[in-house]
């Protein structure tokens, strides 16, 4: 169908380039037409008085009244006839020489042929368009998850274009599908590990038991097991974690929440923690402010970042929270009155197992990574930074759309 386009297109664009050459060579013909009829007349005039001078006046008014058809092209050469006539005021359409069929011959011809161009002008540009608009279709769908393959092919200027993005649309599809199957292998792995986890902290867990109730308080060290295993036990509930959030499994059910409320239950979380330490959690009511959010796991997400600016913080300082609106999203800042963040650490703070270089506390670099993925999959982003006075700062947009 495209071939028999292109085809009506080109005989189209021939055609109308025909009709105006034809036009063009026909309003020259009839332009020398004239002329040759011109210096026949003047010549027969400048004849005809030298032999009878007497009849200057009539000829002159003959030729204001009467229709010359004349023919001879080898009076041509001859132009002594056309300063006589020139100089009396005359010209080929003076002298009545205005047979002008050949004159709207070539009008017509011209304007069919003009007609035609623009007609073939318009046609391609409309079935460019065409394409153009199928083409940028065709790569909306796909960039919106769409699935599908390109139209049939086709013989044009746009074909070439069309076969490179089949060819760039088909690679990322595999690429796509591999990162795809990668991730879920990794994230089954996780799920197994952390499985197989289970079952040696739970038979360490009851050999301790054992242990204390034979041994009692004979053996000094025996303390330490239990906060080895409540280590390998949280580190077992952050792989199942992160298993179903790298699987997509993960599931949120988003409520409006206030934000004081998320504030104020994740602070009621680290209490006793914050006490340990010394530390005091201010969150100030500043207006109710919603969040289109899951309540549980964003609350999570708070608490890995407050329980973090806690253990980093200083004895009798404490952890400042603020919010704010506007109407593109509602932000969130969390900060303490420590030493900062280290420049190295700040490109790779939620980085999966990462710990700062000068990490005070005993854990396992999970707790960031695991609130970024959450809120970002809430439609939410998270940046950590230092405060003008050296502080250290977490900063959360939740998008209102």
């Amino acid at each position: 169908m495209i071939k028999k386009s292109n085809i009506k297109l080109t005989v189209l664009f021939v055609l109308s380039v025909s009709l105006l050459a034809a036009a063009v060579i026909t309003f020259l013909l009839t332009s020398y037409y004239r002329q040759v009829c011109f210096y026949i007349i003047g010549d027969f005039c400048e004849r005809m008085i030298e032999k009878m001078p007497d009849s200057r006046q009539i000829v002159l008014e003959l030729l204001k009244t009467q229709d010359f058809h004349m023919a001879g092209e080898n009076m041509l050469s001859n132009k002594s006839g056309s300063h006589m006539l020139s100089n009396f005021g005359y010209n080929p359409s003076n002298l009545g020489i205005t047979d002008t069929t050949a004159l709207w011959t070539a009008v017509l011809g011209f304007l069919a042929g003009a007609l035609l161009f623009l007609f073939s002008f318009w046609f391609w540009h409309r079935k460019s368009n065409t394409r153009i608009q199928a083409l940028t279709g065709y790569l909306e769908k796909i960039n919106t998850g769409g699935q599908g393959l390109l139209f049939d092919s086709s013989d044009d200027e746009f074909s070439k274009l069309q076969d490179e993005i089949y060819k760039t649309v088909t690679a990322l599809y595999q690429t796509r599908e591999s990162a795809l199957t990668a991730r879920n292998h990794f994230a089954e792995n996780l799920a197994n590990i952390a499985h197989q986890l289970k079952t040696p902290i739970t038979s360490i867990s009851l050999t301790v038991q054992m242990l204390k109730e034979h041994l009692g308080k004979s053996c000094a060290n025996i303390e330490e097991i239990p906060r080895q295993l409540s280590r390998l036990m949280h580190l077992e509930e952050a792989l199942l974690l992160l298993s179903r959030i790298d699987s997509g499994t993960l599931v949120f059910d988003k409520k409006p929440t206030d934000v004081f409320t998320i504030l104020s239950l994740a602070s009621d979380n680290l209490s006793e923690l914050s006490m340990q330490k010394g530390v005091l959690i201010d969150v100030p009511e500043l207006g109710e402010m919603t969040l289109h959010v899951d309540l549980d796991w964003t609350m999570e997400a708070v608490i890995n970042l407050m329980k973090n600016c806690i253990e980093s913080a200083e004895i009798n300082t404490a952890i400042h929270c603020s919010y704010e609106k506007n109407p593109l999203y509602v932000q969130i800042r969390i900060w303490d009155e420590g030493e900062g963040f280290a420049k190295e650490d700040l490109p790779h703070l939620f980085e999966r197992f990462y710990r700062g270089v000068n990490a005070k506390h005993s854990g396992i670099g999970i707790g960031l990574s695991l609130s970024k993925a959450i809120i970002e999959m809430q439609n939410g982003i998270i940046r950590a930074f230092n405060l003008a006075n050296g502080w250290a700062c977490f900063e959360i947009r939740f998008y209102t759309s």
